[in-house]
């Protein structure tokens, strides 16, 4: 497989199976997204063991994210489950109202709203389907008129143009969820809503605290939905391990016109800091329902790759949709083009680049020589994976396969992009490793007789950060 492009899946009723769930990874699923949105704790715990199995029995190093609810910004429910909304009438959404909700008003889930906004302001619910003016708020209650009418449901999301609302990123149900996550060592942690970096910090701090009795430390995504997240993106970043492009409620925040521009500039940061991105939402919507994407959704996922992204993730498709293997074998043809169009500009990237450290200066000095010696493949042989990751921040057609003798790392690895982790057994001299790891690409059918590789590692071996070696070879 030549894929570079990783692929994220959400499991739910449609993909649960362990038949469906095998041929889903054989189709070219990479990570496996745990929406805590629904379901139980255990209903997690069981998945999680289902992906660790099928994943082994495949043979293939599969990551597992775990994506908390965050806070839910939502209205209440309402007799009959829904009402009409005509444009032109009154609404009210009342943060005190305890009984069903009808045509004329409705009750919330989230109780600050009265104190987030103000006349004049525009509510946009149902991720934008819905638009309410507010003209007055009294005490719990905020007074609208209809703009955009349509049907409202119960429990429909709510967003403030221009963002603003204050709830915060971690609930206690997401502090619950980080300990039922790291009971099953996932490999990431997804935080929705993050407003800053000290939500991302507080984030990890607490998945820390929950994986000590594992040794086990996930990595932290931070989902980009809010536009108050925007101007502090470079430190949302600092304080995460990645991002996710999560379009929808973003969208709906700061407009559809402005996220294609936003979707650039935030792979763009992610890759230049050394972080992973996810491109997430609507990708391939339509294959719910139809075996075939549309022609826009093709351009979407091949735009998200030719940005650079990471990963592409598929949402309802795989957890509800009625074709969920096709899908990510679409997914993954698209990406497979899109790649071969890439330009590789290595040089360029290295120009007015300094590198203070000895383990990058040796990544990037992989590349370099790689690229232009014509090699097969890099081989890093890495403890954490940080070597790999560093690699794979530049577009090099030229496959990185990284070396582990950590199944956390390896499975870590998955989500980078041009990356194909391996597990290898730890040896402690170098010249034993070096043609242990020539010997497993050789093994798998990688290299061949006459084929020159770049490989780096790390003297004394076995030490995480130890990078320091860089070594040209040829298979005899």
């Amino acid at each position: 497989m030549n894929r570079q492009t990783k692929i994220v899946a959400t499991l739910g009723p449609a993909s649960s199976s362990p038949e469906v769930l095998e041929r889903m990874i054989r189709a070219g699923v990479d990570v496996v997204r745990l929406n805590f949105s629904h379901g139980k704790a255990q209903d997690h715990i069981d998945r999680a063991a289902l992906v660790r199995e099928v994943a082994q029995r495949v043979g293939k190093a599969v990551a597992i994210m775990a994506d908390l609810q965050g806070p839910k910004i939502r209205v209440g429910k309402f007799d009959g489950g829904k009402t009409e909304l005509i444009p032109g009438q009154s609404f009210v959404l009342d943060a005190g109202r305890t009984e069903l909700g009808n045509n004329d008003g409705v009750g919330l889930d989230y109780k600050e709203l009265p104190r987030d906004v103000k006349p004049g302001d525009t509510l946009l619910l149902n991720d934008g389907l819905l638009v309410l003016d507010v003209d007055a708020v009294a005490g719990e209650r905020v007074h609208t008129t209809v703009r955009i009418g349509g049907e409202l449901s119960n429990n429909k999301g709510i967003n403030k143009q221009g963002g603003g609302l204050t709830a915060p990123a971690l609930t206690g149900k997401d502090m619950e969820d980080i300990k039922t996550a790291v009971s099953f060592q996932c490999e990431y942690v997804a935080v929705s809503f993050p407003k800053n970096a000290t939500d991302m910090e507080m984030a990890r701090q607490l998945a820390n605290m929950a994986g000590e009795p594992w040794r086990h430390k996930p990595a932290m995504i931070a989902k980009i939905e809010r536009s108050e997240a925007i101007p502090v993106l470079e430190q949302i970043l600092k304080a995460s391990d990645g991002i996710m492009v999560a379009r929808g409620d973003l969208a709906v925040e700061v407009g559809n016109a402005a996220v294609p521009a936003l979707q650039k500039k935030m792979i763009k940061m992610a890759r230049e800091m050394d972080k992973v991105a996810i491109t997430a939402t609507q990708m391939m919507e339509s294959m719910i329902v139809n075996p075939v994407p549309t022609r826009a959704e093709v351009s979407d996922v091949a735009n998200a790759v030719l940005d650079g992204t990471d990963a592409v993730m598929l949402s309802a498709e795989t957890a509800a949709g009625r074709y969920p293997v096709e899908t990510i074998e679409q997914m993954a043809a698209i990406a497979l083009e899109a790649e071969r169009a890439e330009d590789v500009r290595l040089d360029a990237d290295f120009r007015n680049k300094t590198f203070g450290r000895i383990d990058q200066s040796i990544a990037m000095g992989a590349l370099f020589t790689a690229h232009h010696l014509g090699c097969k493949a890099i081989l890093a042989l890495t403890e954490s994976g940080s070597t790999a990751l560093w690699m794979s921040r530049h577009r090099l057609h030229t496959p990185i396969y990284g070396l582990t003798s950590q199944s956390t790392s390896e499975r870590r690895m998955a989500l980078y992009r041009n990356v194909r982790p391996m597990i290898m057994p730890n040896f402690t001299d170098r010249d034993a490793a070096l043609a242990k790891a020539e010997a497993l690409l050789v093994e798998r059918g990688v290299l061949m007789p006459g084929d020159t590789y770049a490989i780096t590692c790390g003297e004394p071996m076995g030490y995480p950060g130890g990078t320091n070696m860089l070594k040209v070879c040829r298979v005899a």
